[in-house]
């Protein structure tokens, strides 16, 4: 067909977004080539553009760009057969200032603030005042592109203040990584590494390995550097394998899960996480449907099952919580042991709530014991804040109803996945307080 259509065509030019390194043509160039070449009378000139590279738009004047270069290649100039529309190489000469604080700040940054102290098989955490804490840099610079209200780095940067010294930090695919890392810009300060949704456990712990056996050789010196892998609830899904090996083989490192109920980064997909009866744009409330149709996923428990030395949940804005938790991770970390934290983190636009609701919409979701906070330290279980003991516990209901894609659930015609709901929250609190009352549990 390709043949027939071009036989009395003196030029065809063929645009792909698509580029084939080391090939001198887009793929579809190629074989259009190829086609050609099948015929020996044909004399037609094929040119073959790369362009929307970096996700540029294609407008009608890039249209007729190329339809100009196809004229001039049908005229009398010689052709440039293989190019980019829209991409430049740039001038060699430039130099661009540092934008953000030089990596080497943070060796010493906020070294000895935090006390960790091993007492009696468990590690004990001094956290100093919130103003002398003021005092660490932040690690992730401002002006990213995260939504209004978004959790995840106010979770992440609260975190990252328990850590001490150098880190190296593993981003998989997710929000996180996206809003943060758009081409040409970055939001790190210090070391970063991007992968996939289902290899990060595997690529951070084949990185901390490299980083041991070089100092076992003497190439390089110990700088006690802390390995940190950072994913989403969908990570931990599609990932979660990856994760595990990584759990199972114990290598000195830390994942940290950002958990906002869903697939955000592609549209508010379920995911695993995402609780029973929730709308997302993959589970649907009407006539046949009431949102997802099954219980979420433990992750914290399933990280414990193998006998990693230590496991924390934690939210953002609950006091020192989620710093003493990282600077313990990072204890563990340091003498040789895997740790694993998970945050519950707000997501404004996929949960359709007020924007500056976030830290209040996820301290109810503690006090409702949906998302419970604990942690599991040489397989013993800790609840750290009880909702109970403090008499702040509120239904479940008090957490649904902050948010449009759960609101559906208190009403009454729904009462009976609600039901289902609570049932469930109330069995994993009642094993979770057992656990805590009982050291072989």
């Amino acid at each position: 067909d390709f043949r027939r259509f071009l036989c009395g065509a003196k030029a065809v030019v063929v645009g792909e977004r698509a580029d084939n390194y080391g090939a001198g043509s887009g793929t579809l160039a190629l074989e259009i080539k190829a086609a050609l070449k099948d015929d020996p009378g044909n004399r037609t000139i094929c040119l073959s553009r790369i362009y929307g590279l970096g996700g540029k738009d294609f407008y009608l004047e890039d249209g007729l760009e190329l339809l100009r270069q196809g004229l001039e290649a049908a005229g009398d100039k010689a052709p440039v057969l293989y190019d980019y529309l829209g991409a430049n190489p740039g001038d060699p000469d430039l130099v661009v200032e540092a934008a953000t604080v030089p990596v080497e700040t943070f060796a010493q940054a906020g070294r000895g603030l935090i006390k960790t102290e091993e007492k009696e098989g468990r590690v004990e955490v001094k956290v100093p005042t919130p103003r002398q804490m003021a005092a660490v840099p932040e690690r992730i610079a401002p002006g990213h592109g995260a939504c209004p209200g978004c959790g995840i780095f106010p979770s992440v940067s609260q975190f990252l203040k328990g850590i001490e010294g150098h880190v190296v930090l593993l981003f998989q695919t997710g929000c996180g990584m996206v809003v943060t890392t758009g081409y040409p810009y970055t939001s790190f300060k210090g070391p970063y590494i991007h992968n996939l949704f289902q290899s990060g456990g595997a690529t951070l712990s084949g990185v901390v390995e490299m980083y041991r056996e070089r100092i076992k050789r003497g190439e390089i010196p110990d700088e006690e550097i802390t390995f940190v892998m950072v994913s989403g609830d969908g990570g931990m899904d599609i990932g979660m394998g990856s994760a595990l090996g990584a759990a199972l083989r114990g290598h000195p490192m830390i994942i940290l899960e950002y958990d906002n109920l869903g697939y955000m980064n592609t549209g508010d997909q379920l995911s695993y996480s995402t609780p029973l009866g929730r709308a997302t744009s993959t589970s649907h409330v009407g006539p046949q449907e009431t949102g997802k149709g099954f219980q979420h996923k433990d992750m914290p428990q399933i990280m414990a099952a193998t006998n990693i030395p230590y496991v924390f949940t934690s939210v953002e804005g609950f006091g020192t919580d989620l710093i003493k938790k990282a600077a313990k991770a990072q204890w563990y970390a340091r003498h040789g042991g895997f740790s694993y934290g998970q945050v519950l983190s707000a997501c404004p636009l996929s949960w359709r709530s007020d924007e500056k609701m976030g830290s209040d919409i996820v301290r109810t979701a503690v006090e409702s014991c949906f998302f419970p906070l604990y942690e599991v330290e040489r397989g013993k279980t800790t609840i750290t804040y009880d909702p109970e003991a403090r008499g702040k516990r509120v239904p479940v209901s008090d957490w649904l109803k902050q948010m449009g894609t759960s609101r559906h659930l208190t009403r009454p015609e729904n009462a009976a996945v609600l039901r289902e709901l609570e049932a469930e929250i109330e069995r994993r609190w009642q094993r979770l307080k057992a656990k805590n009352d009982h050291p072989l549990l």
